[in-house]
């Protein structure tokens, strides 16, 4: 039988050509001094030393945060945005927007022209994320891939090809990622001028009388003016006698979100597994352009229907970043509580799904029920079972009531008690962690080149954590234990989360108690001017999710750009799959318990 890796490089998947050398052999470390940061800590660099330099730091431990495709064309002639936006401000706000809008024209000065540009942000081993941007060329929009030296990078890459038209040169597998061959979207949606499709009303055209020497085309090749035709989605797949190919999805049996997954394999064994998500793809990211930073909030919190809070924390965290807001103490430390609350109730419920992949129906019953008690928890302390509509810019949209506070504890104990009963009856069962153990590894070394992150990367021995890495909110003030597993398996993605939720019940235990006392709400500081952007990342019930928030004028979104933990562990499931029967597959898939709907956004 012919295997895999025997084919041609380039009729190789990513997956298997990603774990090789870089192009060109070792790449040199290179000091972050040869380009010093701007006001927001941006480096610029020309595109061909971005990857030198990315390679550089990544030698010496940086992780991949993001990489972000940009389009900074709508920032021309929006200099007096930030004056504009404090008109009726008092004298004092008015002077300090116009000294800030002034620097802003003094960077901008320095900088490249505005347009397309690829920023990579990094984040290094001392904590401290490292932001290197380059401005491409409007009509050759290329750059060097990174994903030859950080394959973490490759979906990342891909999906700023595909909704920007920026190609990075030499990237092994530049299929499409979020345009389907079917959807109804114009050419590179996330641009600020780009290609209209012309009405279908609209009559056809005569040619010119008088040729051109040289058509006029577009990035992409097409005629300019049109977008550029849609790629078709090629499926990877393995050759040779026995293999056959099983395509499932994007439609399940079971109420569940959309994704198709077609398996190489022979017999029931899984030879490679490739997967193709976006189909709920909404276009969240353009959807908030324009608008205001408190009519963005509801869109950023619902990319997730179970992340609420870790995304509307990041983005509030953004936010304050950029107007040098403080929030209130009481707020902080709320903040931390419903962090906690969201991760508990996702815990639980992901080990009662781990018990649904391998049909052990005891344990997805009554894990489903701790569950429900603990969206009913959240429902009386905020008003919604998950937890939306709580965190806001500046704190809170409302306090937390006391009556609730005083009994959370207690409430909470109770049921972290009965889940470790549950757990403990687990474990003793032998049928279910014979599926468990040996299922579905992801070694140390795997999920550091894809860059596996949250509670996958623990159970395979990675200690990454953002409550640890870079607290933030209250996370500096309490204890907090990382839990690590070194087998990489189900079974320690399922430890991994039983320890977790006994130390986020703890937290909630405690900050019930002593929530301090004070306002719980601070209106934003100043508008920021036209062109700052923010990073900032919170430690979500599936790993960090990363937001990138750039300001337009009058304090509106010019450019969002959100990385959630599903995002970057997806390349890893498809990475773990290989080597284990067809049948394990939604065992493994649960045990990651990814999100499609903040992937795809």
């Amino acid at each position: 039988m012919d295997e895999l890796n025997e084919r041609p490089a380039d009729e190789q998947p990513a997956g298997e050509r990603l774990a090789g050398e870089s192009p060109g052999g070792e790449r040199p470390a290179v000091g972050l001094e040869a380009y010093p940061a701007d006001a927001d800590g941006v480096r610029h660099l020309p595109p061909a030393a971005l990857a030198t330099v990315a390679g550089g730091l990544v030698e010496h431990g940086a992780r991949l945060v993001m990489v972000v495709g940009l389009d900074l064309s709508g920032l021309d002639g929006a200099a007096g945005g930030a004056a504009g936006a404090t008109a009726g401000a008092p004298a004092a706000t008015r002077a300090a927007a116009a000294g800030a809008t002034a620097a802003a024209r003094a960077t901008a000065a320095a900088r490249a022209p505005a347009g397309l540009a690829v920023e990579v942000v990094l984040g290094l081993p001392d904590g401290e994320l490292a932001r290197l941007r380059a401005a491409v060329p409007a009509d050759e929009p290329a750059y060097p891939s990174l994903t030859p030296i950080l394959p973490a990078a490759q979906w990342d890459e891909r999906e700023i090809h595909d909704l920007l038209g920026i190609e990075p040169t030499g990237h092994p597998d530049l299929r499409p990622l979020v345009l389907h061959e079917l959807a109804d979207l114009p050419a590179y949606p996330l641009r600020k001028r780009r290609p209209t499709k012309p009405a279908a009303s609209e009559p056809a055209t005569e040619p010119a009388t008088e040729p051109a020497s040289e058509p006029a085309t577009e990035p992409g090749g097409a005629p300019a003016g049109q977008p550029p035709p849609v790629r078709p989605f090629r499926p990877f797949v393995a050759h040779g006698e026995g293999v056959y190919q099983l395509p499932v999805g994007p439609i399940h049996a079971g109420v569940i979100e959309p994704g198709h997954f077609r398996f190489s394999a022979v017999g029931e064994s899984v030879l490679y597994l490739d997967a193709r998500l976006f189909y709920t793809h909404r276009g969240l990211e353009r959807l908030v352009e324009g608008r205001s930073f408190e009519r963005a909030l509801p869109i950023v919190e619902r990319a997730c229907g179970v992340c609420t809070v870790t995304h509307a924390l990041a983005y509030s965290r953004a936010v304050e970043q950029l107007t040098g807001t403080e929030v209130p103490p009481r707020a902080r430390f709320a903040r931390v509580l419903l962090a906690e609350l969201e991760r508990l109730y996702n815990h639980v419920g992901d080990l009662g799904n781990i018990c649904a992949g391998v049909g052990f129906h005891f344990g997805t019953s009554q894990l489903g029920w701790q569950k429900e008690r603990l969206l009913r928890v959240n429902e009386a302390l905020t008003g919604h079972r998950y937890l939306t509509g709580v965190v806001a810019p500046g704190g809170l949209r409302a306090d937390l009531p006391g009556p609730v506070l005083a009994e959370l504890g207690a409430t909470v104990d109770g049921i972290a008690h009965d889940v470790r009963g549950l757990v403990r009856a687990l474990l003793r069962s032998e049928g279910l962690m014979s599926r468990l153990h040996g299922t579905g590894i992801v070694s140390r070394e795997l999920a550091e080149r894809l860059g596996a992150v949250g509670v996958a990367a623990r159970a395979s021995g990675l200690a990454h954590d953002l409550r640890r890495d870079r607290p933030y909110e209250a996370y500096p003030e309490l204890d907090l234990p990382l839990v690590t597993m070194t087998a990489g398996d189900v079974a320690a993605r399922f430890h991994v989360r039983a320890q977790e939720l006994a130390a986020s019940a703890a937290i909630v235990r405690d900050l019930a108690g002593r929530l301090p006392p004070g306002p719980w709400r601070e209106p934003l500081a100043e508008l920021p001017p036209a062109g700052r952007s923010a990073v900032a990342g919170v430690e979500g019930p599936r790993g960090p999710s990363w937001l990138w928030l750039m300001a337009g004028p009058d304090g509106s979104v010019e450019r969002l750009h959100l990385r959630s933990a599903s995002f970057a562990n997806w390349p890893v499931v498809a990475a773990a799959v290989p080597g284990n029967l067809v049948p394990d597959f939604p065992l493994i898939n649960k045990s990651f318990e990814l999100c499609y709907a903040c992937t795809d956004r």
